[in-house]
């Protein structure tokens, strides 16, 4: 089983099992709303897709040249773009482009040896997946608590002090504070990788098999590899997740407040019931409704941070694959990431809509 249908294989079944309880649980409003959803999914990745594909065309330079550089002489450029198709009419190219996304074939890369893209993307996309989730879980942990804090403590300094974080550190370039992190902790203090996913030296001892090093290290017992991987976690992730983390906490401590008035919140107290149980088990349950919404708006801003941190970080994903593609116009790379980008933007926010309604039962469709 190759890595990308391992990942398919852990995302797709929760999926589907969610999906066939709504279908068998749910009211025919909420059915008719998913269904909705879902066809509405496949027309957006398709506008998307297009305008990638001939923005991509328009733009000046032969990918061919980049990729063959100063000693490519005319008779090799004419022969690997008659071998690519890069000679026939747009819209046969555009045709063949629409085919391979819905074979998810997507082709092969126009500069890197003529690879399946494919390949590319199952050795690139769990490293994403690597540094996304633990940056989604500390962004989430930081602006849980701290919004939760800074709304227990309204007015006083604890209060201000998340205000101020909240709007400081989404305010900060990613590339910058992940600049920073690397000179502190890793030049200035020796005691963090910088960059990469692993040691060299160690990652030759480590089997891959779903090339997620910390799965791969725990099947294998390797515990060196283990340690090594999250080392070079640690910075990447803090970078990520403590920007996005300022939002949380903002939107966290405006619910929280907004909960704290209700009409049940003073009913609590006046019964004598404790601040903190008030605030822990009743008022931040009801708070996190709009919060579960907000983490499926952030997942195209998560996947955009991504991108520049795996840049600063070199770290071997999806983003950084990106930008490398984008500055060899491998138009075929380019379009088979950005729609994959897009399809997953839009499978997280229906996941994000169905566990809404199903947290929240006064919602109807």
């Amino acid at each position: 089983m190759t890595p990308i249908a391992f990942i398919a294989l852990i995302i797709g079944v929760p999926a589907l099992i969610l999906l066939i309880y709504v279908f068998a649980r749910g009211s025919v409003g909420l059915r008719r709303y998913i269904l909705t959803r879902i066809v509405l999914t496949l027309p957006m990745v398709f506008i998307l897709a297009t305008l990638v594909f001939f923005v991509m065309h328009i733009l000046p330079g032969d990918p061919v040249r980049s990729a063959l550089g100063p000693k490519g002489t005319p008779e090799m450029v004419a022969r690997i773009r008659e071998q690519l198709g890069l000679n026939e009419p747009l819209i046969v190219q555009y045709g063949k482009f629409l085919l391979s996304m819905v074979t998810l074939h997507f082709g092969n890369s126009l500069v890197l040896g003529h690879r399946p893209i494919i390949d590319e993307m199952s050795e690139r996309f769990p490293a994403t997946l690597e540094l996304v989730i633990p940056a989604a879980i500390l962004a989430l942990l930081i602006g849980i608590i701290g919004g939760t804090f800074a709304a227990s403590r309204r007015k006083r300094a604890i209060d201000y002090t998340w205000r101020i974080y909240s709007v400081f550190i989404y305010s900060l370039p990613i590339f910058w504070l992940g600049l920073m992190l690397q000179l502190f902790f890793g030049v200035r203090l020796n005691i963090l990788p910088i960059s990469g996913r692993i040691d060299p030296v160690i990652g030759t001892t480590l089997k891959s098999v779903t090339n997620l090093y910390t799965i791969d290290a725990l099947i294998s017992g390797n515990w060196p590899a283990l340690w090594s991987v999250l080392q070079h976690l640690i910075l990447p992730t803090v970078t990520l997740g403590l920007i996005l983390s300022g939002v949380f906490v903002r939107m966290t401590r405006i619910n929280v407040i907004e909960t704290l008035h209700a009409d049940y919140i003073a009913a609590g107290r006046a019964r004598g019931i404790r601040e903190h149980v008030l605030v822990y088990q009743h008022a931040l349950k009801n708070a996190m409704i709009p919060v579960i919404t907000l983490i499926g708006l952030q997942v195209a801003i998560l996947l955009a941070g991504a991108v520049l941190t795996e840049t600063v970080f070199s770290w071997p994903g999806m983003g950084r694959y990106l930008v490398e593609r984008i500055s060899t116009r491998d138009y075929t790379a380019v379009q088979s990431v950005i729609a994959a980008f897009a399809l997953l933007v839009a499978l997280i926010s229906l996941a994000v809509d169905v566990i809404y309604s199903l947290v929240d039962p006064r919602v109807r469709y």
